[in-house]
């Protein structure tokens, strides 16, 4: 199975690992919704939801670029009717949109707080909620629809809390939305799991944080190509928190080394969450 005249609306793709499961579906001819907040220049985050979708179109796609705040139901709802008037429908949806803040108690104000918990848990809520009727529309029509949470396994260890609470709180209600979903949506047919990166990737998101050497990250198409595995399963399953390299050796793939920042690298920063 591939992707080709699909629908995928992907959280978070003007850059970076939604950008890059973007194009990977692209290549099969796939649409691709674009929602993301960026729509002019930053010098600090290149990168916007039309660059994106110019680099969508050039890999074969249709793309649709929309300026999406993922805390904003009316934004959300609006951007699911103009994917269904455009497209047709939508048959996968990826919740990579997301923020990070590596902060502890102390350091972390309310504002910030609420704006993790409002991107990373309830945005995945929401886009989610407001895609199902479209998901199991997919579903009756035998199209195998997903969804995609780019959230890590649950591990309720302490030393994934202490450093920085709030975060784990906010990517942690992610991973609990794909298990609670996997289980409602079972009955419609359609397919919820999260993929996890082994490595740290380097997002500009991660840029932006001091003291981390990029040289030391994978890029993001180790997650589009797991991604893709994912949703061109035969028979997808439900209720998974993969990590992206064991995704790939189960497809054959051993040789990790394209995916590396610099060439020849063996010690990766490892991303957090992975026991």
């Amino acid at each position: 199975m591939d992707l080709r005249g699909k629908t995928l609306l992907i959280t978070g793709a003007s850059r970076g690992i939604g950008l890059a499961i973007g194009r990977k579906a692209a290549a099969d001819g796939a649409n691709v919704v674009i929602a993301a907040k960026t729509t002019d220049p930053n010098p600090k985050l290149p990168g916007t939801i039309y660059t994106a979708a110019e680099e969508i179109r050039a890999a074969g796609g249709q793309a649709l670029p929309l300026a999406v705040d993922i805390r904003d139901e009316e934004a959300v709802l609006a951007a699911v009717a103009k994917a269904v008037e455009t497209f047709g429908g939508i048959d996968v949806l990826v919740n990579n949109a997301s923020a990070i803040s590596l902060t502890d108690t102390e350091h972390t104000p309310m504002k910030r707080y609420d704006l993790m918990n409002g991107i990373n848990a309830r945005g995945t809520y929401l886009c989610t909620q407001a895609c199902l009727p479209e998901l199991k529309k997919s579903a009756r029509a035998g199209r195998r629809p997903q969804v995609l949470t780019m959230s890590p396994p649950l591990s309720m260890k302490q030393h994934w809390f202490a450093p920085h609470t709030a975060y784990t709180m906010a990517k942690y209600g992610m991973s609990m939305c794909t298990l609670g979903h996997s289980g409602e949506f079972a009955k419609y047919g359609i397919a919820v799991n999260s993929l996890w990166p082994r490595t740290a990737i380097a997002t500009a998101a991660l840029q932006m944080i001091p003291g981390v050497d990029l040289d030391l990250c994978r890029k993001p198409d180790i997650l589009a190509d797991a991604a893709y595995f994912i949703l061109t399963a035969d028979e997808p399953a439900s209720g998974n928190f993969y990590i992206d390299d064991e995704v790939l050796a189960a497809h054959g793939v051993s040789d990790l080394e394209r995916y590396s920042v610099k060439p020849g690298t063996k010690r990766f920063i490892p991303d957090f969450f992975v026991d």
